[in-house]
């Protein structure tokens, strides 16, 4: 079900209400699929991101739809609970460049989707989920990315530039690319982020971007990296945009990896 709650500021020169609401980026309103899109990046070359895959997901009564994820272990990915909740199964896309032509694929079944016990649709909180996947080799073309360590919890990585990635529309309104995508964005302070999207929001376990130039994340590149150009370490994972569009010029929002280390470890045994 679509998201589409306008938060109220009382103070003067508040951002207009379309921009002030908030969708997952999947159900973002320009277009009428859930397809994904990078708006305004650039063409990834080969094995450039070699941890991201594409997440066909199928429902239960045969319709489906498009998320990202990354893989973080041989046999687990990682991606947005906004994504597992409503799959009854799942086709893993690696080592894609054009998005349905992978080295491989794996299919996996709801059976083996972990999703945060505390997951919230409503305010889309703890927005993460694992995907148990079969034993999966690495090499240049597909890899894994590393988590951040437990040092990094409390940073807050306001100012640091990071890359985002995934398939599909490259503005608004065009049609699909079949080519894997990516952005270079800038993280933002929370309490900047607050001042759009209010603290039902932006959490502690929250991280934003700005969106300068139009360059953001839409649509299905939900559940898809946030990786630091510094250390190259997963920071966030795709999970909300302003109603107001991709485009529109509000700050994009990621679940927080670093407020997730330890389930993420009681779950895979993967800790740094």
């Amino acid at each position: 079900m679509k998201l589409f709650i306008i938060l109220i500021f009382a103070a003067v020169g508040a951002l207009p209400d379309s921009l002030a609401s908030v969708m997952p980026i999947k159900d973002l309103p320009q277009s009428q699929s859930i397809d994904g899109r990078i708006t305004n990046g650039y063409p990834a070359y080969e094995g450039k991101v070699p941890y991201v895959v594409g997440l066909s997901f199928t429902r239960s009564d045969g319709t489906g739809y498009w998320c990202g994820g990354s893989i973080i272990g041989h046999t687990w990915v990682l991606t947005a609970a906004h994504c597992t909740n409503h799959g009854s199964s799942v086709t893993i896309y690696y080592g894609a460049s054009f998005r349905f032509q992978a080295q491989y694929t794996h299919w996996v079944g709801r059976g083996d989707f972990v999703q945060h016990p505390n997951y919230n649709s409503d305010n889309l909180n703890n927005d993460i989920s694992l995907i148990r996947t079969p034993h999966v080799d690495f090499w240049n073309l597909v890899n894994r990315v590393e988590l951040p360590s437990y040092n990094d919890r409390y940073n807050s990585y306001n100012g640091w530039w990071a890359v985002a990635s995934g398939w599909g529309y490259t503005w608004n309104d065009g049609g699909m690319s079949d080519y894997l995508n990516c952005v270079d964005v800038q993280i933002m302070g929370n309490d900047e982020c607050r001042n759009t999207f209010g603290s039902n929001y932006i959490t502690d376990n929250t991280l934003c971007i700005r969106t300068t130039d139009g360059k953001s994340t839409c649509s299905g590149d939900s559940g898809g990296p946030l990786v630091l150009h510094d250390g190259n370490r997963l920071v966030g994972i795709t999970s909300f945009g302003s109603g107001g569009g991709c485009t529109s010029g509000a700050p994009a929002g990621f679940t927080r990896v670093t407020g997730y280390l330890d389930w993420i470890r009681d779950v895979t045994g993967i800790v740094y």
